[in-house]
Formats: C-alpha cells, sequence, structure tokens
C-alpha cells in the first residue's frame, strides 16, 4: 500500500502544476521536432511533373503522366515542405521531338532534373519508365449529313421536305491519325425518336470513343418538317426503255400496281397522271429476267412502300 500511496501522492499536482507539466511537454516536443528538422534524410517522394512542347502543333493522344516518384537526399525542412506539397512547382521535362517519343526511361530523368531541385539531391528514380503518346495536330473539314431520318419518326409520319442542317460542315481538328480516321461525312443521331410533330434543335456532333477531336462548331441545327403520311394506292402505266429489237412486247404487261406514302395534305391535290414505271433494259444480258420498275413522277417527298414486279424475257 505504501508504493501506491507513493505513486498517488506523486500525481497530486494541482491545476497550476498540471500546466506547467504540460508546457513543458510541449515545449520539448517542439525542440525535438524543430531539432530534428534540421538533418539530413533520404525518402521518397512524389513529385508533380509537367512536359515542355509546342502545343499549338501537338496534341496528347493519351493523358500525358502527371508525376513521377524518386528518392531523394535533404534536410528535414525541405523534405517536409516537399511531402506537403506547399508552392512546389512541378518538374519540366521538355520534348523536342514529341511525336517520336514514345517512353522515357527513368534513370536518364536525373540529368533532366537538374538544377530543378533546390536543396535536394536525387539518389534514384523509382518510375521505372514514363510512358507518353503525342501526334501532330491536323486539322479537317467534313460534312454533316441526317441521312435515314424516317428512322426518328413515328412510322405513320414523314418529312414533307429535306432536313435543314445549319451548318452543314465542319472543322475536326485532333491528333493527326484519329483525323485521318474520320470519314469525309459524319451522320448525326437525332436525340429523340417516333418524332410526331415538327423538330427544331440543337445537335451535338458524335465521333464515338474520339474523345481527343474537337469540331468548330460542336453542334449543329437541325430543323425538321413531319406531318402524317397516308398511304395511296395507284395503277401505273409500265414504260420500257432501251428496248432490245428481240423483246416481244406484246407478253409484257401494260401496266402494274404500287403503293406508296405522301403526305396527308397532298393527297386530296395530287395528280397522278404524271405517274409511270419505268424499267431500263441497258446494259440487261440475254435471258428471263424478274425487275422492278421505278416509279417516275412522284414528288420528292413521297415513299415507295410496294411496287409489283415484271418478269421480262428476251
Amino acid at each position: 500500500m505504501s508504493i501506491v500511496t507513493s505513486i498517488f501522492n506523486f500525481l497530486r499536482f494541482n491545476k497550476k502544476n498540471w500546466k506547467a507539466v504540460v508546457l513543458c511537454i510541449f515545449a520539448a516536443t517542439v525542440f525535438w521536432f524543430f531539432n530534428a528538422l534540421n538533418k539530413n534524410y533520404s525518402t521518397n517522394l512524389t513529385f508533380p511533373v509537367t512536359f515542355d512542347y509546342d502545343q499549338d502543333h501537338f496534341v496528347p493522344v493519351k493523358p500525358m503522366p502527371a508525376s513521377v516518384r524518386m528518392n531523394v537526399t535533404g534536410s528535414g525542412w525541405d523534405l517536409f515542405r516537399r511531402s506537403l506539397g506547399f508552392k512546389v512547382p512541378p518538374l519540366v521535362i521538355p520534348l523536342e521531338k514529341p511525336a517520336e517519343i514514345r517512353k522515357i526511361v527513368g534513370a536518364t530523368l536525373p540529368a533532366t532534373f537538374a538544377g530543378q531541385l533546390d536543396r535536394l539531391k536525387i539518389n534514384f528514380v523509382i518510375t521505372d519508365t514514363v510512358r507518353i503518346h503525342i501526334e501532330e495536330r491536323a486539322r479537317k473539314k467534313i460534312r454533316v449529313r441526317l441521312d435515314s431520318a424516317w428512322q426518328f419518326l413515328d412510322p405513320e409520319f414523314g418529312l414533307v421536305e429535306e432536313p435543314k442542317l445549319s451548318p452543314d460542315s465542319v472543322w475536326v481538328e485532333g491528333p493527326r491519325q484519329s483525323i485521318a480516321e474520320l470519314p469525309s461525312t459524319v451522320q448525326l443521331t437525332l436525340p429523340q425518336k417516333n418524332l410526331r410533330k415538327d423538330f427544331r434543335d440543337e445537335v451535338e456532333l458524335n465521333f464515338g470513343n474520339r474523345d481527343l477531336i474537337n469540331a468548330q462548331p460542336g453542334n449543329i441545327s437541325v430543323s425538321l418538317n413531319i406531318e402524317k403520311f397516308e398511304e395511296v394506292t395507284r395503277r401505273v402505266r409500265l414504260v420500257i426503255v432501251n428496248v432490245p429489237a428481240r423483246l416481244k412486247q406484246g407478253t409484257v404487261a401494260k401496266e402494274i400496281s404500287c403503293a406508296f406514302r405522301l403526305p396527308e395534305s397532298r393527297v386530296r391535290t395530287f395528280a397522278d397522271d404524271s405517274l409511270r414505271a419505268v424499267i431500263d433494259l441497258k446494259d440487261t444480258a440475254k435471258g428471263e429476267h424478274k425487275l422492278v420498275p421505278k416509279i417516275a413522277g412522284l414528288p420528292a417527298v413521297a415513299q415507295v412502300i410496294k411496287t409489283d414486279t415484271v418478269i421480262i424475257n428476251f
């Protein structure tokens, strides 16, 4: 009990004594910490890096590495400041011919970073290889189209005139290889389907997974005049052109049946006296042929649904 009592009595300080003890411990800790920072140490640190090259004429294909890891020696103060990232400028890796370089061996970096690390000595580079992929910047003009616009419409509706696009061509810019792989015409995809009324909106150009391609402008103004269509069936006069002398036209039908769709507003006013089904036998080999005539005389907005076939033998 005497030992326990002695320990208890030793710890029985008043509040002022406790404060003094805490202050002493804090002062000793600070003194030790500052004294330790004045010594030299070796440690592994991650350093931010940037690349110096002509960005007006070259563009990275893949994201550039943001850092390298190295073992360095320096005072505790410098290492502490570097580890916290306080006012630490990135190390610069110059690239004279960026399009010709795919990798930078880590062992060559100490010479590159010479003079960029104040009061720190590079012992060795932990990062084995810095991989980059940069290409020349290229530019190309491509056309914009909205083919097969019917796929975005309700089946009972159609276009009463050709789609209007503004602008109908754009300039694209990016890595040379990616630009070279682009087709001369890019197809627009509308954000909506089963349209039943006029469409007026800005549509963003989509180049698939080519995120590095920049288009100017990036959006296309699209205007579609949409109306409900009605199916019409007519008997149409058959006309055969470039007829070979050996063809017996008496065995060929004089007219055929065809079905097509027209905007409801044009069905009543449509004059079918100009309709004709045309078969061109130019460059057709001798023998029996089952041919589908082309319907001429229809408005440009009409859609041919079905046409009788014609068998011709000569």
